[in-house]
C-alpha cells in the first residue's frame, strides 16, 4: 500500500461540516484529581451513541461516498468500535453492513454490533491484522470503511483536534491512544496546521506497544503481543502504510502497564463518573504517571465500550 500523507486542513474542515449534527459535540472536561502532576483534561468521545470516536471517521467516509459506491453495502475490519459506528450509519442509510472481527473481540462489542444490525465474520487475530494491511477479504463485496488507514476516516478523526483547540486554546499536550494510528495522525494533522507548538503523543499498553520502540529505532520494529482487556489497540508491529505518517507527525509514544490502565479507568469512574475502555485508559494513565509533563494536557477518551468484569488491578 502507498504510504499515507498528512490530512489537509481543508479536508478536516470539510469533514467537520459533513458530520455536523450527526451526534452532539462530545465535551472537554477537567479531570477531578487534586494531586495530578498536570492540569489534565478529558475529551469524552466515549459519550457518543456508539461509545467511541469512530462515529467521526465512519460518518465522514460514508456520507461523502456516492450512492453507487454504497449499493452493495459496506464492510469493515474492526475489533468492535469502528464496526459499531459503520453499522450505525449503515442502518441510517438503509444498507447492509458486515464486520470482520478478530476471534478475541470482546463479547460486549460483538453484541453491540449485532444489535445495530451488523453481520459478524470472525477470523483469527493474525488474519484480522493481515486484512487490515491488505484492505481486502475474498468474501467481501461492498465498500470497505477501513478503521484507520483511510484519508476520509482520518479527516473525521482530525475534527477532534479542531474542537480541542476551540475549547482549550492554550493546550500544551494531547495524548491519544494508538492502535492503527488513524486517530492520532488525524488529530496531529489538524494540530500541525493550526497550532504546531502543541505536542501530540501516542499512548500504548505494554502488552503490544510497537510504536515507542520503532520511534526510538527510527524504523519499524516488531514486539511481543498478548491479549488483554485493553482491546482495539495493541499489535506486534506498526502498520507499514501508517509508519511514515506516524513517525512524521507524532512527538513520541508513552507505554503504560495494565495495572496503570486499570487504576486510571477506576479513578475516572470514581472522580468524573465516566466509563473509559482500556484503550482510552492508556492516555489517562500516561498523563497521571507524569509522562506527558506539566501544563495543560488533554487525554482523548477514545471509547467507553468495556466489560467492567475484565478490569484487573488495584481496587
Amino acid at each position: 500500500m502507498k504510504p499515507l500523507e498528512p490530512i489537509s486542513l481543508d479536508e478536516i474542515l470539510a469533514a467537520q461540516k459533513r458530520i455536523a449534527g450527526t451526534f452532539y459535540r462530545p465535551p472537554l472536561v477537567r479531570l477531578n484529581v487534586e494531586n495530578a502532576p498536570a492540569q489534565i483534561w478529558l475529551k469524552l468521545e466515549n459519550l457518543s451513541p456508539v461509545g467511541s470516536f469512530k462515529w467521526r471517521g465512519a460518518g465522514n467516509a460514508m456520507l461523502r461516498a456516492e450512492r453507487e459506491q454504497l449499493a452493495k453495502g459496506v464492510w469493515t475490519v474492526s475489533a468492535g468500535n469502528m464496526a459499531q459506528a459503520v453499522a450505525w450509519y449503515a442502518r441510517r442509510l438503509g444498507i447492509e453492513c458486515v464486520a470482520v472481527v478478530p476471534d478475541d473481540a470482546p463479547a460486549n462489542k460483538l453484541g453491540a454490533i449485532a444489535r445495530l444490525g451488523g453481520k459478524l465474520v470472525r477470523v483469527p487475530f493474525a488474519d484480522y491484522q493481515q486484512i487490515q494491511c491488505t484492505h481486502s477479504h475474498q468474501a467481501m463485496d461492498g465498500l470497505l470503511i477501513h478503521p484507520f488507514a483511510d484519508p476520509a476516516v482520518m479527516a473525521g478523526s482530525g475534527t477532534i483536534g479542531l474542537e480541542i483547540l476551540e475549547d482549550l486554546p492554550d493546550v500544551d499536550v494531547i495524548v491519544v491512544p494508538y492502535g492503527g494510528g488513524g486517530l492520532s495522525c488525524g488529530i496531529a494533522s489538524a494540530l500541525r496546521a493550526l497550532a504546531p507548538h502543541v505536542r501530540v503523543f501516542a499512548s500504548e499498553v505494554e502488552t503490544g506497544a510497537p510504536l515507542a520502540p520503532s520511534l526510538a529505532a527510527g524504523k519499524p520494529v516488531e514486539v511481543k503481543y498478548s491479549h488483554s482487556f485493553v482491546s482495539g489497540i495493541g499489535a506486534p508491529f506498526v502498520f507499514p502504510e501508517m509508519w511514515p505518517l506516524a513517525s512524521r507527525l507524532l512527538d513520541g509514544s508513552f507505554v503504560v502497564t495494565l495495572p496503570q490502565v486499570s487504576q486510571a479507568i477506576k479513578l475516572v469512574a470514581e472522580r468524573n463518573h465516566v466509563i473509559a475502555e482500556g484503550a482510552a485508559g492508556t492516555a489517562i494513565a500516561a498523563a497521571l504517571a507524569g509522562k506527558a509533563g506539566r501544563g495543560k494536557i488533554v487525554c482523548v477518551v477514545s471509547g467507553g465500550n468495556i466489560d467492567l468484569r475484565d478490569i484487573k488491578g488495584p481496587g
